[in-house]
C-alpha cells in the first residue's frame, strides 16, 4: 500500500502534467523482469533547463525551439525571469514551465554561518515558490548549501531550520521544495568510494516531515558515488522529480546521456519499481535545435521511450 506522501506526490505530478495517464500502479512481476523499457512510456515526460537553449530572439522563441526538440516542458531560474515574459511564451509557445530552480542558492546559502545570508536565501526560495506557482510549476530545485559552511551538524540544523520557515508557502502554493543532490561535501562522502548509500539522504529528506519536500534527484550527479538504481530504491517515494546527465566512473567525467557508464538498464527497473511518474529534466550541454534534438532523442533511449 503507498503512502499518503507517495499518492500525493505522484497524483499532484499527474494532473499538472496535463495528460490522462494510465494508472501507475502495477503489480511486482509487471517490473520483475530484466527489460522494464516499456514502464516509462506515458509516464515519464521529458524537460530541460532553459540555460540550455542557446538560441537568439525572446524568451518565447527558446520555448519554441524546446518544443520542437522533443520537450513537454522547461523549467525556468526563477527568481529573476519576468513571470509576465513567461507567462506569454507560454501562451505563444504552448510549452508549459514545469519548475525551476532557485537563483542564487549555491552562493547565498541556507547552510551559511551568517543569518543574514540564510535570511536572504530563505527570501530566495520562497519568492521561488511564488513565481514558479504563478507560472504553473510545481517544482523549485534547491541546493540547500554547501559543507564547507561547518561541521555536517551544524549545517544540517541551519538548513533544516531555514528551509522550513518556507514550508506553509510551499503547501498553500502547492509547488514542491525539490532538493538535488550535488557535488556539495554535504550528506555524502565526497572523497569517498563507489558503495555510499542515501541514508543521510533519507533521513534529511524526512526531518521536514513535510509532503512538499523532497528530492529531484539527479541520475547522474553521484553516479561516481553509488549505485544510481540502489539509491532510486532506497529514496523511493521521495523522489518529485529527475535530473539527469551521463557520468564515466573510468573517465571520471561527466558526459553526454547515454555516454560514459552508468547502467541505465538498471536505473529503469528501479523507476519501475518505486512506481515513478512524472517530469525528467536534461542537465547537459545545450545548443541550438540539432542539439536540442540530439538530447531529446538521448533521453528517450535511456528510458526506453522510443
Amino acid at each position: 500500500m503507498p503512502t499518503s506522501n507517495h499518492f500525493s506526490r505522484r497524483r499532484f505530478i499527474q494532473n499538472t502534467a496535463g495528460l490522462a495517464l494510465a494508472s501507475p500502479w502495477l503489480s511486482s512481476a509487471a517490473f520483475a523482469a530484466e527489460d522494464t523499457s516499456g514502464y516509462l512510456k506515458g509516464r515519464l515526460y521529458k524537460t530541460l533547463k532553459i540555460g540550455m537553449v542557446k538560441v537568439e530572439g525572446s524568451l518565447t522563441d527558446k520555448f519554441k525551439v524546446a518544443k520542437a526538440a522533443g520537450f513537454e516542458g522547461i523549467e525556468l531560474n526563477l527568481p529573476g525571469t519576468s513571470v509576465e515574459a513567461a507567462k506569454v511564451a507560454i501562451a505563444e509557445s504552448g510549452l508549459p514551465v514545469d519548475g525551476s530552480v532557485c537563483a542564487k542558492h549555491w552562493n547565498i546559502r541556507h547552510t551559511s554561518a551568517s543569518a543574514e545570508e540564510r535570511a536572504e536565501a530563505l527570501e530566495l526560495l520562497k519568492q521561488a515558490l511564488r513565481d514558479t506557482s504563478a507560472v504553473g510549476g510545481n517544482t523549485v530545485l534547491l541546493v540547500v548549501g554547501k559543507g564547507s559552511d561547518g561541521l555536517e551538524s551544524e549545517i544540517w540544523d541551519r538548513s533544516i531550520e531555514n528551509i522550513s520557515k518556507a514550508l506553509p508557502l510551499a503547501a498553500e502554493l502547492g509547488v514542491y521544495i525539490a532538493i538535488e543532490n550535488v557535488w556539495n561535501q554535504f550528506l555524502y562522502d565526497h572523497n569517498g568510494a563507489a558503495e555510499q548509500t542515501t541514508v543521510k539522504f533519507v533521513k534529511y529528506v524526512d526531518q521536514f516531515n513535510s509532503p512538499w519536500v523532497g528530492m529531484q534527484f539527479d541520475i547522474g550527479n553521484h553516479w561516481k558515488y553509488g549505485s544510481m538504481g540502489d539509491w532510486i530504491r532506497a529514496l523511493g517515494k521521495r523522489i518529485v522529480k529527475l535530473d539527469l546527465k551521463g557520468f564515466s566512473r573510468k573517465d571520471d567525467k561527466f558526459t553526454k546521456i547515454g555516454a560514459g557508464d552508468l547502467d541505465w538498464a538498471d536505473v529503469r527497473r528501479a523507476l519501475a519499481e518505486i512506481q515513478y511518474t512524472g517530469w525528467a529534466a536534461a542537465e547537459v550541454e545545450g545548443g541550438g535545435l540539432d542539439r536540442l534534438h540530439e538530447v531529446s532523442r538521448n533521453m528517450d533511449q535511456v528510458f526506453g521511450l522510443s
